[in-house]
């Protein structure tokens, strides 16, 4: 679509990235990360694809194979007598049910490997390598002992999902606090744990000093609040983005309950300097202020010698880079510290960058082709994440890119442009029904496999991309799985996961149907071609230069509400212009509604496109059209003839495929049917 032409708005980059997050190699897919993460990255990246270039965009994920959720999934699956090979085994099967669910799902990845496996699994070996030993070059990295949780019955040290607890961080209400991050995203020192376990034995574990690799995460706050103020002046920004960011760059802040404040003013003169806040409006903490985060860690043990319990603020802390678990990526030697693997969540962020290398390899693609998509300035990197890891993200990661400054990442980045900042399009929870459904909680959710036994791919990708997850929590009420039976049963009860299918199976399938069995009646299996309707030509201009801006915000949910009008247009100008013709009996207005409607649904499957993939791509294949140029942005879209060939136009018609009685673009499950 030329800019002239359509007086485009914004700009596309020339070459781009699209991540989807890493699931953990310890479990299938369930409806929140194919509904919240995958399907809305797939359907932006096919976009991407009709937009700038199938060759110009990668769409990349994996499997996350490593860190203590696999450990500990693995640990309960043999001791349930549920799988008996090895972590490697455990993980390559997970990762092939993941990729089936995915494919089921129609989102099509360039890449899903994984951070242990294949090509890719090599590759992330050498750029965590380089990202490491650079970090570590360029003065980054600090050599700490830190307290660990030892599960002594057990005999082992323990991470991550290995200990669990209640957050600690203030104001906080998670009761699933792991070693040193709850489920919500809050990083915490493991000491701060409150009530810890181990869910290796079920004992109190104790803490033991161990010495690893730190990020010096707090040095870069003036940058990170320099990065927050470009994305808070940023109106395509989703605001949760700034906001959770900027909750991390508070001063180190102690929490205390005011009725330890007589045991706080007898320790005080021992503490560190700081500043003494009273609680203010009804609060029953009153707050400690310390300059540093070395300062406030000094106040620690002080508080807890003098038996006052207290909580901690969020606040930049140092961003651990190794651990001492076996099963993880190693990590390499430096300063003559070696025996360590990598903490999957660094790894994990820089996993992005070793699947698009992958990707380009298998495309036999230069080793260095990958800076064409994560570096130029012409390019941009948009990452789908869900809303509890933008402390990862949007904290951590940007300081990592920074730090890698600079010298890049591999060998012979020197002089080359350094890595751009991301594009976060951050997404809030996708509930099951009122409450956030987790595999490891108490509300199960349904997996993909298990939708899918009641609902087409298409119909659920149209529903999730409908639900507003850029907005605000959401909640998926499939009635299938509703939980009181009589409104399960009850026929008069609407199912609204159906809501955007029905345009699909009834709407869209009517006007596609329309055009072609009218040119099989009446105009000998052509489409005609011509100008279409000045009306018709305007509505179709409109609705792509809107749809443009929305897919550039990122708005998924605003472009199903502007598809499901514009379908609905072009379903009513069919069936009030053909009544109107078969009145009247004017062949050429018969004609001409036909040239229009057949315009209007080119418009309609181009746009539909990256919702309903394999209807869309049905449509085409009838209309004899080649996908690569009937799904490319490259035209002025002033009528169907700018597809056609200049003997198709000299004849006035292009012939589309017979289509057979009855038949559906978009097909209703078979549960769906009535028997």
């Amino acid at each position: 679509m030329s800019d002239s032409r359509t007086d485009a708005r914004v700009a596309w980059p020339a070459r781009a990235v699209v991540t989807a997050g890493m699931p953990y190699g310890n479990k299938a897919l369930h409806f929140g990360h194919i509904g919240g993460v995958f399907v809305p990255a797939d359907a932006f990246a096919r976009f991407l694809r009709d937009r700038i270039g199938a060759d110009n965009v990668r769409f990349v994920s994996g499997t996350d194979c490593f860190g203590s959720p696999i450990d500990e999934g693995y640990r309960k699956a043999v001791e349930a007598g549920a799988f008996s090979g090895s972590i490697a085994d455990y993980v390559a099967a997970n990762h092939d049910a993941q990729k089936a669910a995915l494919d089921a799902y129609q989102v099509s990845l360039d890449i899903y490997q994984g951070s242990g496996l294949g090509h890719a699994g090599d590759v992330h070996q050498m750029v965590t390598d380089s990202v490491v030993e650079r970090l570590h070059a360029n003065g980054w990295l600090r050599r700490e002992a830190t307290l660990q949780f030892y599960d002594a019955e057990a005999g082992t040290f323990i991470n991550g999902r290995q200990v669990q607890g209640r957050c600690p961080v203030q104001g906080c209400k998670s009761e699933h606090g792991y070693a040193d991050e709850c489920d919500l995203g809050h990083q915490y020192e493991p000491q701060d744990l409150i009530a810890p376990v181990s869910t290796v034995t079920g004992t109190v574990p104790e803490m033991r000093p161990v010495e690893n690799w730190y990020f010096d995460l707090p040095a870069f706050a003036d940058f990170l609040r320099g990065r927050v103020a470009e994305l808070e002046a940023d109106p395509e920004v989703r605001p949760v983005v700034p906001q959770t960011v900027r909750e991390f760059l508070a001063p180190p802040i102690v929490f205390i309950k005011n009725e330890a404040l007589d045991d706080y003013r007898a320790v005080a003169d021992e503490l560190p300097p700081h500043a003494f806040r009273e609680a203010q409006g009804g609060k029953q903490s009153f707050e400690i202020e310390f300059a540093t985060i070395a300062e406030r860690d000094e106040a620690r043990p002080v508080l807890a010698r003098a038996g006052i319990r207290f909580r901690t603020g969020k606040t930049l802390v140092p961003f651990r880079i190794t651990g001492n678990i076996e099963w993880g990526v190693r990590a390499p030697e430096l300063d003559g510290v070696g025996g360590l693997t990598v903490w999957c969540w660094p790894e994990s962020l820089w996993a992005p960058i070793s699947f698009t290398i992958a990707a380009n390899d298998a495309r036999g693609l230069p080793r260095g082709s990958w800076r064409d998509f994560w570096c130029s300035e012409d390019a941009q990197v948009y990452q789908f994440i869900g809303q509890d890891n933008l402390y990862f993200y949007g904290v951590a990661q940007p300081a990592l890119w920074e730090a890698l400054e600079p010298g890049g990442i591999l060998a012979g980045d020197e002089g080359e442009p350094p890595l751009r900042q991301t594009a976060l399009v951050a997404n809030h929870h996708l509930l099951f029904g009122t409450k956030k459904a987790s595999s490891s909680g108490a509300v199960k959710p349904p997996t993909g496999e298990q939708l899918l036994e009641h609902y087409t791919p298409e119909q659920l990708r149209a529903h999730f991309l409908a639900l507003g997850l850029d907005q605000k929590s959401v909640g998926f009420k499939p009635k299938p799985f509703e939980q009181d039976a009589a409104k399960r049963d009850d026929p008069r009860v609407a199912d609204p996961v159906l809501k955007e299918g029905a345009l699909l199976t009834n709407v869209f399938n009517r006007l596609a149907r329309s055009c072609f069995y009218e040119a099989q009646r009446n105009f000998d299996g052509c489409m005609p071609l011509g100008a279409p309707a000045p009306e018709a030509h305007a509505e179709a201009v409109r609705v792509l230069r809107a749809y443009d801006e929305l897919m550039h915000r990122v708005e998924l949910h605003s472009v199903m509400s502007l598809m499901d009008g514009f379908i609905r247009f072009a379903n009513k100008w069919w069936t009030d212009g053909i009544s109107a013709a078969e009145a009247s009996g004017d062949a050429e207005a018969r004609r001409q509604v036909l040239v229009d409607s057949f315009y209007l649904l080119r418009i309609a499957t181009l746009l539909m496109h990256p919702v309903v993939p394999a209807g869309c791509e049905k449509i085409c294949d009838y209309l004899s059209f080649d996908f690569a140029d009937f799904f490319s942005w490259n035209y002025d879209f002033d009528s169907c003839e700018e597809l056609c060939s200049a003997m198709e136009i000299d004849k006035g018609s292009h012939r589309v495929q017979e289509l057979p009685p009855r038949f559906d673009f978009f097909e209703r499950h078979p549960s769906q049917l009535k028997k």
